[in-house]
Protein backbone atom coordinates (compact mmCIF):
# COMPACT_ATOMS: atom_id res chain seq x y z
CA UNK A 1 0.00 0.00 0.00
CA UNK A 2 1.22 2.96 -1.18
CA UNK A 3 0.34 6.60 0.65
CA UNK A 4 -0.39 10.04 -0.93
CA UNK A 5 -0.99 13.22 -0.18
CA UNK A 6 -3.71 14.93 2.02
CA UNK A 7 -6.62 16.19 0.07
CA UNK A 8 -9.55 18.77 1.62
CA UNK A 9 -12.22 16.42 -0.79
CA UNK A 10 -11.91 13.38 -2.10
CA UNK A 11 -15.10 12.60 -4.36
CA UNK A 12 -15.58 8.49 -5.28
CA UNK A 13 -16.40 8.23 -8.96
CA UNK A 14 -16.18 10.46 -11.57
CA UNK A 15 -19.74 10.46 -13.34
CA UNK A 16 -21.48 13.86 -14.06
CA UNK A 17 -22.48 14.30 -10.49
CA UNK A 18 -18.77 13.27 -9.78
CA UNK A 19 -16.90 15.30 -12.33
CA UNK A 20 -19.39 18.48 -11.14
CA UNK A 21 -18.78 18.07 -7.74
CA UNK A 22 -14.91 18.13 -8.09
CA UNK A 23 -14.84 20.94 -10.66
CA UNK A 24 -17.07 23.41 -8.24
CA UNK A 25 -14.74 21.99 -5.38
CA UNK A 26 -11.62 23.30 -7.22
CA UNK A 27 -13.09 26.69 -8.51
CA UNK A 28 -13.76 27.61 -4.56
CA UNK A 29 -9.89 26.58 -4.57
CA UNK A 30 -10.57 22.96 -2.87
CA UNK A 31 -7.67 20.42 -2.72
CA UNK A 32 -9.65 17.74 -4.96
CA UNK A 33 -9.03 14.08 -5.62
CA UNK A 34 -11.21 11.83 -7.53
CA UNK A 35 -11.33 8.25 -7.49
CA UNK A 36 -12.51 6.50 -10.64
CA UNK A 37 -12.79 2.12 -11.06
CA UNK A 38 -12.95 2.50 -14.60
CA UNK A 39 -9.80 2.81 -16.67
CA UNK A 40 -11.77 5.55 -18.55
CA UNK A 41 -14.05 9.00 -17.77
CA UNK A 42 -18.02 7.74 -19.16
CA UNK A 43 -17.32 4.42 -19.71
CA UNK A 44 -18.97 2.11 -19.98
CA UNK A 45 -21.83 4.42 -20.58
CA UNK A 46 -25.33 3.07 -18.72
CA UNK A 47 -27.97 5.82 -19.68
CA UNK A 48 -30.08 7.26 -22.92
CA UNK A 49 -27.44 10.17 -22.99
CA UNK A 50 -29.99 13.13 -22.95
CA UNK A 51 -29.69 16.08 -20.95
CA UNK A 52 -31.99 19.44 -21.36
CA UNK A 53 -31.13 22.74 -22.29
CA UNK A 54 -32.38 23.53 -18.86
CA UNK A 55 -29.80 21.94 -16.99
CA UNK A 56 -26.90 23.43 -18.63
CA UNK A 57 -27.99 26.60 -18.09
CA UNK A 58 -28.50 25.94 -14.39
CA UNK A 59 -24.67 24.40 -14.47
CA UNK A 60 -23.46 27.34 -16.50
CA UNK A 61 -22.03 24.78 -18.80
CA UNK A 62 -21.30 24.46 -22.61
CA UNK A 63 -21.43 21.93 -24.51
CA UNK A 64 -18.42 21.09 -27.05
CA UNK A 65 -19.60 20.12 -30.38
CA UNK A 66 -18.12 16.67 -30.10
CA UNK A 67 -20.84 15.85 -27.01
CA UNK A 68 -23.99 15.95 -29.06
CA UNK A 69 -25.21 13.63 -30.84
CA UNK A 70 -28.20 15.07 -31.44
CA UNK A 71 -29.79 18.38 -31.09
CA UNK A 72 -34.03 17.75 -29.81
CA UNK A 73 -37.15 19.75 -29.77
CA UNK A 74 -38.54 18.05 -26.88
CA UNK A 75 -40.29 14.56 -24.89
CA UNK A 76 -43.57 12.74 -27.08
CA UNK A 77 -45.06 9.92 -24.49
CA UNK A 78 -46.96 7.17 -26.52
CA UNK A 79 -49.55 4.70 -25.13
CA UNK A 80 -50.59 1.53 -25.88
CA UNK A 81 -53.43 3.13 -28.32
CA UNK A 82 -50.58 5.12 -29.77
CA UNK A 83 -52.40 7.98 -28.16
CA UNK A 84 -49.61 10.80 -28.02
CA UNK A 85 -48.90 13.83 -26.29
CA UNK A 86 -45.24 16.36 -26.44
CA UNK A 87 -43.64 18.05 -24.04
CA UNK A 88 -41.75 20.79 -26.07
CA UNK A 89 -38.26 21.81 -24.22
CA UNK A 90 -35.43 21.95 -26.05
CA UNK A 91 -32.22 19.43 -25.29
CA UNK A 92 -29.71 17.52 -26.46
CA UNK A 93 -28.55 13.79 -27.41
CA UNK A 94 -25.27 13.67 -26.26
CA UNK A 95 -22.26 11.17 -26.81
CA UNK A 96 -22.32 10.77 -22.69
CA UNK A 97 -18.51 9.74 -22.18
CA UNK A 98 -17.18 12.97 -24.11
CA UNK A 99 -19.77 14.99 -22.16
CA UNK A 100 -18.20 13.56 -19.34
CA UNK A 101 -15.00 13.97 -19.80
CA UNK A 102 -15.40 17.64 -20.69
CA UNK A 103 -16.47 18.11 -17.00
CA UNK A 104 -13.39 16.66 -16.15
CA UNK A 105 -10.93 18.49 -17.85
CA UNK A 106 -12.51 21.92 -16.89
CA UNK A 107 -12.40 20.31 -12.92
CA UNK A 108 -8.70 19.42 -13.92
CA UNK A 109 -7.99 22.78 -15.56
CA UNK A 110 -9.03 24.12 -11.81
CA UNK A 111 -6.55 21.55 -10.14
CA UNK A 112 -8.72 18.52 -9.30
CA UNK A 113 -6.94 15.14 -9.54
CA UNK A 114 -8.57 12.42 -11.53
CA UNK A 115 -7.07 8.87 -10.24
CA UNK A 116 -8.22 6.46 -12.64
CA UNK A 117 -8.74 2.50 -12.20
CA UNK A 118 -8.92 3.60 -8.51
CA UNK A 119 -11.65 1.77 -6.98
CA UNK A 120 -12.57 3.01 -3.30
CA UNK A 121 -12.30 -0.62 -1.21
CA UNK A 122 -12.71 0.84 2.32
CA UNK A 123 -13.20 3.76 4.16
CA UNK A 124 -12.31 4.93 7.97
CA UNK A 125 -12.55 7.66 10.08
CA UNK A 126 -8.85 8.74 11.60
CA UNK A 127 -8.43 9.86 15.01
CA UNK A 128 -6.47 12.67 14.45
CA UNK A 129 -10.14 13.50 11.89
CA UNK A 130 -10.86 13.45 8.65
CA UNK A 131 -11.25 9.79 6.50
CA UNK A 132 -8.78 7.85 5.38
CA UNK A 133 -9.79 6.28 2.11
CA UNK A 134 -8.12 3.00 0.64
CA UNK A 135 -8.14 1.55 -3.31
CA UNK A 136 -5.55 -1.39 -3.89
CA UNK A 137 -2.65 0.58 -4.13
CA UNK A 138 -3.30 3.64 -2.30
CA UNK A 139 -3.99 4.94 0.66
CA UNK A 140 -5.76 8.60 0.08
CA UNK A 141 -6.63 11.37 2.83
CA UNK A 142 -9.47 14.11 3.10
CA UNK A 143 -11.51 16.51 5.70
CA UNK A 144 -14.45 15.48 3.42
CA UNK A 145 -15.71 12.56 1.22
CA UNK A 146 -18.32 12.82 -1.57
CA UNK A 147 -19.67 9.86 -2.98
CA UNK A 148 -20.60 9.76 -6.31
CA UNK A 149 -20.69 5.98 -6.65
CA UNK A 150 -23.39 5.29 -8.59
CA UNK A 151 -26.37 2.99 -8.08
CA UNK A 152 -23.72 0.62 -5.54
CA UNK A 153 -23.97 3.25 -2.79
CA UNK A 154 -20.50 2.73 -1.77
CA UNK A 155 -20.87 5.12 1.60
CA UNK A 156 -25.03 3.80 2.08
CA UNK A 157 -23.23 0.63 2.67
CA UNK A 158 -19.83 1.59 4.68
CA UNK A 159 -21.77 3.99 6.89
CA UNK A 160 -25.31 2.16 7.08
CA UNK A 161 -26.98 5.34 5.95
CA UNK A 162 -30.00 3.29 5.08
CA UNK A 163 -30.95 0.21 3.13
CA UNK A 164 -29.50 -0.56 -0.09
CA UNK A 165 -30.93 0.88 -3.55
CA UNK A 166 -33.88 -0.59 -4.79
CA UNK A 167 -33.33 -0.78 -8.88
CA UNK A 168 -34.80 -1.56 -12.32
CA UNK A 169 -32.83 -3.17 -15.37
CA UNK A 170 -31.93 -0.95 -17.91
CA UNK A 171 -31.08 -2.53 -21.17
CA UNK A 172 -30.63 -0.38 -24.82
CA UNK A 173 -29.66 -1.31 -28.57
CA UNK A 174 -27.77 1.64 -30.37
CA UNK A 175 -29.31 0.90 -33.74
CA UNK A 176 -28.87 2.34 -37.25
CA UNK A 177 -31.88 3.77 -39.52
CA UNK A 178 -34.59 4.21 -36.97
CA UNK A 179 -36.85 7.04 -38.27
CA UNK A 180 -37.38 9.88 -35.69
CA UNK A 181 -38.48 13.55 -35.38
CA UNK A 182 -36.09 15.32 -33.33
CA UNK A 183 -38.23 14.02 -30.39
CA UNK A 184 -37.26 11.76 -27.01
CA UNK A 185 -40.02 8.89 -27.76
CA UNK A 186 -41.10 7.27 -24.52
CA UNK A 187 -43.54 4.26 -24.78
CA UNK A 188 -45.73 3.62 -21.57
CA UNK A 189 -46.64 0.20 -23.01
CA UNK A 190 -46.61 -2.36 -20.25
CA UNK A 191 -47.26 -5.54 -22.46
CA UNK A 192 -43.04 -4.99 -23.77
CA UNK A 193 -42.24 -3.04 -20.02
CA UNK A 194 -44.15 -3.80 -16.96
CA UNK A 195 -43.81 -0.83 -14.15
CA UNK A 196 -41.27 0.56 -16.23
CA UNK A 197 -41.11 2.56 -20.23
CA UNK A 198 -39.49 1.87 -23.47
CA UNK A 199 -37.85 5.03 -25.25
CA UNK A 200 -36.34 5.88 -28.60
CA UNK A 201 -33.57 8.55 -28.15
CA UNK A 202 -32.39 9.83 -31.52
CA UNK A 203 -28.63 10.23 -32.08
CA UNK A 204 -26.48 11.29 -35.76
CA UNK A 205 -26.65 9.45 -38.88
CA UNK A 206 -30.14 8.62 -38.22
CA UNK A 207 -29.14 6.37 -35.91
CA UNK A 208 -30.88 5.94 -32.48
CA UNK A 209 -30.83 4.36 -28.34
CA UNK A 210 -33.78 1.97 -28.80
CA UNK A 211 -34.21 0.95 -24.76
CA UNK A 212 -36.48 -0.69 -22.37
CA UNK A 213 -36.49 -0.27 -18.30
CA UNK A 214 -38.65 -2.54 -16.16
CA UNK A 215 -38.75 -3.84 -12.55
CA UNK A 216 -37.20 -7.03 -13.92
CA UNK A 217 -36.84 -8.98 -9.88
CA UNK A 218 -40.86 -8.19 -9.50
CA UNK A 219 -41.76 -10.61 -12.59
CA UNK A 220 -40.76 -14.27 -12.88
CA UNK A 221 -39.25 -15.08 -16.30
CA UNK A 222 -39.20 -11.75 -17.53
CA UNK A 223 -36.50 -11.28 -20.06
CA UNK A 224 -35.32 -7.46 -20.72
CA UNK A 225 -33.56 -8.46 -24.08
CA UNK A 226 -36.34 -10.46 -25.29
CA UNK A 227 -39.21 -7.60 -24.42
CA UNK A 228 -36.55 -5.34 -26.36
CA UNK A 229 -36.26 -7.19 -29.43
CA UNK A 230 -39.94 -7.60 -29.36
CA UNK A 231 -40.62 -4.18 -28.97
CA UNK A 232 -38.27 -3.64 -32.09
CA UNK A 233 -40.39 -6.14 -33.96
CA UNK A 234 -43.37 -4.49 -33.11
CA UNK A 235 -42.04 -0.71 -34.37
CA UNK A 236 -41.28 -2.40 -37.90
CA UNK A 237 -37.03 -2.24 -37.05
CA UNK A 238 -36.67 -5.83 -36.75
CA UNK A 239 -33.81 -6.21 -39.50
CA UNK A 240 -31.52 -2.56 -37.96
CA UNK A 241 -28.10 -2.67 -37.37
CA UNK A 242 -27.62 -3.13 -34.07
CA UNK A 243 -24.48 -1.00 -33.44
CA UNK A 244 -24.00 -2.05 -29.78
CA UNK A 245 -25.91 -3.28 -27.13
CA UNK A 246 -25.54 -1.95 -23.39
CA UNK A 247 -27.44 -0.97 -20.34
CA UNK A 248 -27.15 -0.91 -16.37
CA UNK A 249 -29.00 -0.86 -12.92
CA UNK A 250 -31.22 2.20 -12.74
CA UNK A 251 -32.50 3.24 -8.77
CA UNK A 252 -36.27 3.03 -9.05
CA UNK A 253 -36.63 3.43 -4.61
CA UNK A 254 -35.89 7.13 -4.19
CA UNK A 255 -33.71 8.99 -2.17
CA UNK A 256 -31.19 7.17 0.78
CA UNK A 257 -32.86 7.39 4.13
CA UNK A 258 -30.11 9.57 5.22
CA UNK A 259 -27.47 11.32 2.27
CA UNK A 260 -24.96 12.55 4.94
CA UNK A 261 -23.19 11.81 7.99
CA UNK A 262 -20.46 14.03 9.49
CA UNK A 263 -18.00 14.61 6.68
CA UNK A 264 -19.38 13.11 4.20
CA UNK A 265 -22.33 13.57 1.62
CA UNK A 266 -24.10 11.09 -1.14
CA UNK A 267 -25.23 12.96 -4.43
CA UNK A 268 -26.71 11.62 -7.82
CA UNK A 269 -27.46 7.64 -8.06
CA UNK A 270 -25.45 7.24 -4.96
CA UNK A 271 -27.85 9.03 -2.84
CA UNK A 272 -30.55 7.27 -4.93
CA UNK A 273 -31.56 10.97 -6.67
CA UNK A 274 -33.44 10.02 -10.08
CA UNK A 275 -36.75 11.27 -11.83
CA UNK A 276 -39.50 8.49 -10.60
CA UNK A 277 -41.13 8.47 -13.47
CA UNK A 278 -38.69 8.54 -16.90
CA UNK A 279 -35.84 7.77 -14.62
CA UNK A 280 -33.54 10.40 -15.85
CA UNK A 281 -30.57 11.17 -13.22
CA UNK A 282 -28.27 13.83 -14.74
CA UNK A 283 -29.30 16.70 -14.07
CA UNK A 284 -30.37 15.41 -10.56
CA UNK A 285 -26.39 14.35 -10.01
CA UNK A 286 -24.89 17.20 -11.22
CA UNK A 287 -27.07 20.06 -9.20
CA UNK A 288 -26.30 17.27 -6.18
CA UNK A 289 -22.99 17.31 -6.65
CA UNK A 290 -22.81 21.29 -6.81
CA UNK A 291 -24.36 21.34 -3.68
CA UNK A 292 -22.30 19.25 -1.88
CA UNK A 293 -19.01 21.26 -2.76
CA UNK A 294 -20.58 23.99 -1.88
CA UNK A 295 -21.38 22.50 2.09
CA UNK A 296 -18.04 21.11 1.50
CA UNK A 297 -16.42 24.32 1.29
CA UNK A 298 -18.36 25.75 3.74
CA UNK A 299 -17.31 23.40 6.22
CA UNK A 300 -13.56 23.63 5.70
CA UNK A 301 -13.98 26.66 5.87
CA UNK A 302 -15.27 26.79 9.26
CA UNK A 303 -13.41 23.70 10.36
CA UNK A 304 -17.56 22.38 10.91
CA UNK A 305 -17.40 18.47 10.13
CA UNK A 306 -20.12 17.54 12.26
CA UNK A 307 -23.24 15.32 11.50
CA UNK A 308 -25.37 18.36 12.38
CA UNK A 309 -23.52 20.56 9.86
CA UNK A 310 -23.81 18.40 7.05
CA UNK A 311 -27.64 18.22 7.68
CA UNK A 312 -27.89 21.59 5.66
CA UNK A 313 -27.18 19.38 2.47
CA UNK A 314 -30.21 16.85 3.00
CA UNK A 315 -32.08 20.51 3.51
CA UNK A 316 -30.66 22.23 0.13
CA UNK A 317 -31.75 19.56 -1.76
CA UNK A 318 -34.88 18.80 -0.04
CA UNK A 319 -35.98 22.02 -0.72
CA UNK A 320 -34.67 22.27 -4.37
CA UNK A 321 -36.01 18.65 -6.06
CA UNK A 322 -39.71 17.73 -6.20
CA UNK A 323 -41.14 15.65 -3.63
CA UNK A 324 -40.22 12.06 -4.86
CA UNK A 325 -42.76 10.52 -2.81
CA UNK A 326 -45.84 12.36 -4.43
CA UNK A 327 -44.17 11.71 -8.02
CA UNK A 328 -44.19 7.86 -7.26
CA UNK A 329 -47.75 7.94 -5.81
CA UNK A 330 -48.49 9.16 -9.35
CA UNK A 331 -45.74 7.12 -11.45
CA UNK A 332 -47.61 3.67 -9.22
CA UNK A 333 -51.36 4.91 -10.24
CA UNK A 334 -50.34 4.68 -13.84
CA UNK A 335 -48.52 1.44 -13.76
CA UNK A 336 -52.08 -0.29 -12.34
CA UNK A 337 -54.03 1.18 -15.16
CA UNK A 338 -54.60 -1.58 -17.81
CA UNK A 339 -53.64 -0.68 -21.22
CA UNK A 340 -57.28 0.31 -21.95
CA UNK A 341 -57.44 2.87 -19.28
CA UNK A 342 -53.68 4.10 -20.09
CA UNK A 343 -55.04 4.09 -23.80
CA UNK A 344 -58.03 6.66 -22.42
CA UNK A 345 -55.80 8.45 -20.56
CA UNK A 346 -53.71 9.46 -23.87
CA UNK A 347 -56.55 10.17 -25.61
CA UNK A 348 -58.16 12.52 -23.54
CA UNK A 349 -54.38 14.67 -23.40
CA UNK A 350 -53.44 17.88 -25.97
CA UNK A 351 -51.27 16.88 -28.31
CA UNK A 352 -48.85 19.68 -26.76
CA UNK A 353 -48.66 18.96 -23.22
CA UNK A 354 -46.02 21.72 -22.96
CA UNK A 355 -48.12 24.45 -21.05
CA UNK A 356 -51.73 23.46 -19.62
CA UNK A 357 -53.50 26.53 -18.32
CA UNK A 358 -56.21 25.23 -15.12
CA UNK A 359 -59.73 25.62 -17.65
CA UNK A 360 -57.61 23.19 -19.76
CA UNK A 361 -56.77 20.81 -16.94
CA UNK A 362 -60.29 20.98 -16.05
CA UNK A 363 -61.57 20.15 -20.08
CA UNK A 364 -58.72 17.29 -19.41
CA UNK A 365 -60.28 16.39 -16.27
CA UNK A 366 -64.02 16.55 -17.82
CA UNK A 367 -63.16 14.40 -20.71
CA UNK A 368 -62.00 11.24 -18.40
CA UNK A 369 -65.82 11.74 -16.39
CA UNK A 370 -67.03 10.68 -19.82
CA UNK A 371 -65.02 8.23 -20.80
CA UNK A 372 -64.18 6.29 -17.52
CA UNK A 373 -65.21 8.43 -14.46
CA UNK A 374 -63.91 5.34 -12.39
CA UNK A 375 -59.88 6.31 -13.13
CA UNK A 376 -60.07 9.13 -10.16
CA UNK A 377 -60.26 6.48 -8.34
CA UNK A 378 -57.56 5.19 -9.85
CA UNK A 379 -54.75 8.01 -9.62
CA UNK A 380 -55.63 9.92 -12.43
CA UNK A 381 -55.22 13.36 -11.06
CA UNK A 382 -51.22 11.93 -9.22
CA UNK A 383 -50.54 9.91 -12.60
CA UNK A 384 -50.97 13.96 -14.60
CA UNK A 385 -49.16 15.25 -12.08
CA UNK A 386 -45.93 12.84 -11.97
CA UNK A 387 -45.69 13.48 -15.82
CA UNK A 388 -45.69 17.30 -15.43
CA UNK A 389 -43.00 16.80 -12.75
CA UNK A 390 -40.71 14.77 -15.21
CA UNK A 391 -40.53 17.82 -17.21
CA UNK A 392 -36.55 19.75 -16.91
CA UNK A 393 -37.87 22.17 -15.11
CA UNK A 394 -38.34 19.82 -12.21
CA UNK A 395 -35.32 17.90 -12.91
CA UNK A 396 -36.38 15.37 -15.21
CA UNK A 397 -34.23 15.32 -17.84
Amino acid sequence: MQSMEEFDVVVIGAGPGGAVAALKGSQYGLKVAVLEEHPAIGEPVHCGECLSELALQRMELRLPKEAIAANVKGVRVVFPNNAQTVAREGGYVLHKQIFERHIASLAQENGAKFMLGEAAKEVERRASGGWLVKTSKWEVGAKVLIDASGYIGFLLRKLQLGSMHQIASGIQFHMEDIPQEGLLDFYIWPQYAPEGYLWMIPKEDGSANVGLSAKAKDRAGFNAGAKLKEFVKKMGWEGKKVKKAFGGAIVVSGPAAKTYAGGALLIGDAAGFTSPLFEGGTQLAMVSGKMAAEVAMKAISTGDYSEGFFSQYESMWKAEFPSYEKIIRGKNALYAMSDEELGQVGSVLPEDISSVPPLAALKIGAKIMLKNPALFGKGFVPAMRSFEYSRAQHYGW
